[in-house]
């Protein structure tokens, strides 16, 4: 045998080799995924407000029946569990879709790149809780009905918190937001489900200091506002928020955020972050004392509590209530106020809350 004729040989041992050893490699790499414990879920996520429809798991198959869009986004985990990609904007939206489709009747709903995509089981266990709150004054009986009024400020082009409230409860909704493509995506979301229209109006707020002046009407009455206040205090501070909670969904550091459907600055964002925008949300409120039953806005940061109480007491409600909410590892809250004294209170109820159950 010539030297060529060996090297030859030698090398197509050589591929042999590597061959076998890259089949090793998969064939650890099968096992290992195949061979993963089966993760054991709780059957119930106990912290969700128990009437709140998203206490299970998520039903791919029941939900890619209402939106067979949403098959696409669908696999197998490495436990061998069905799920989408969080990390994938468009995943999460189209999974936000099948949800309002299953559980809302949504037909149509569609936001804007980079517009805020809300998770829906907390934005629900607000409206629960808001019920909740309702019902106190009411015999503990929810009031329900197009007649109960809600304000919602900052809807977003998601308009979510009404989709939920008048699905859940028949309320009706008027939204209000300083941003017109908010506003128009809000819009064509209520002009194109028959559920909505004529139980949701959708208002500009043409001025960005004012909260409740130009939106509250002359002799217009709300029995519930609510509001999910821009968290974080600055651009950066949110664009930081961001990357942790990717860097935790991938389970590696990432450094630049996916921008879709992550939310406008005035979605995130305001100086002073929730605790000012709180607060001058209170101080505005007094101008509306008796235009409101009850002032409601989640509260994310515990530390931002104390001065917005001192705020509350400054304008000297009547009673104020703090409504604790969990979501997963999340803890947040509802702070609620109102101005109406026990007397006020009763004839409102008499007035606006009789037979609408």
């Amino acid at each position: 045998m010539g030297y060529y004729d060996r090297q030859r040989r030698h090398g197509f041992k050589g591929w042999k080799i590597l061959i076998g050893l890259q089949t090793i490699r998969l064939v650890s790499l099968f096992l290992h995924y195949m061979l993963q414990p089966k993760r054991q879920y709780p059957k119930e996520k106990t912290q969700l407000h128990p009437r709140n429809k998203h206490r299970e798991r998520y039903d791919f198959k029941q939900l890619i029946a209402s939106c067979p869009e949403l098959a696409q986004y669908v696999s197998l985990n490495k436990f061998g569990d069905e799920a989408i990609d969080f990390f994938n904007p468009d995943a999460v939206k189209m999974l936000n879709h099948a949800i309002l489709m299953h559980f809302y009747n949504i037909k149509y709903w569609n936001i804007p790149i980079n517009y805020l995509c809300p998770p829906i089981p907390g934005r629900a266990d607000y409206i629960h809780y808001a019920a909740d709150l309702l019902a106190v004054k009411n015999n503990g009986e929810i009031p329900s009905g197009a007649r109960i009024k809600c304000l919602d400020i900052g809807v977003g082009a998601n308009c979510v918190y009404p989709i939920i409230g008048n699905r859940e409860y028949g309320w009706s909704f008027t939204g209000t937001d300083i941003d017109p493509v908010a506003v128009k995506s809000a819009n064509a979301i209520v002009e194109l489900n028959s559920s909505l229209k004529g139980n949701v109006e959708i208002r500009l707020q043409p001025n960005l200091t004012d909260i409740f002046r130009g939106m509250i009407q002359k002799n217009e009455f709300f029995d519930l506002t609510v509001c999910n206040p821009p968290f974080h205090a600055s651009q950066a501070e949110a664009r930081s928020a961001a990357l942790r909670k990717l860097s935790n969904l991938k389970n590696k550091k990432i450094l630049k955020p996916a921008l879709n459907f992550g939310g406008q600055n005035n979605e995130l964002w305001c100086e002073g972050g929730e605790e000012k925008f709180v607060q001058e949300m209170v101080r505005q409120s007094k101008k509306f004392a008796e235009s409101s039953f009850w002032f409601t806005t989640l509260v994310s940061k515990k530390s931002s509590l104390k001065s917005i109480y001192e705020a509350l007491r400054e304008q000297h409600v009547s009673e104020m209530k703090t409504i604790a909410m969990g979501q997963g590892n999340k803890i947040s809250r509802i702070v609620a106020w109102t101005f109406l004294s026990r007397e006020q209170q009763e004839k409102w109820v008499s007035d606006k809350w009789a037979n609408v159950l």
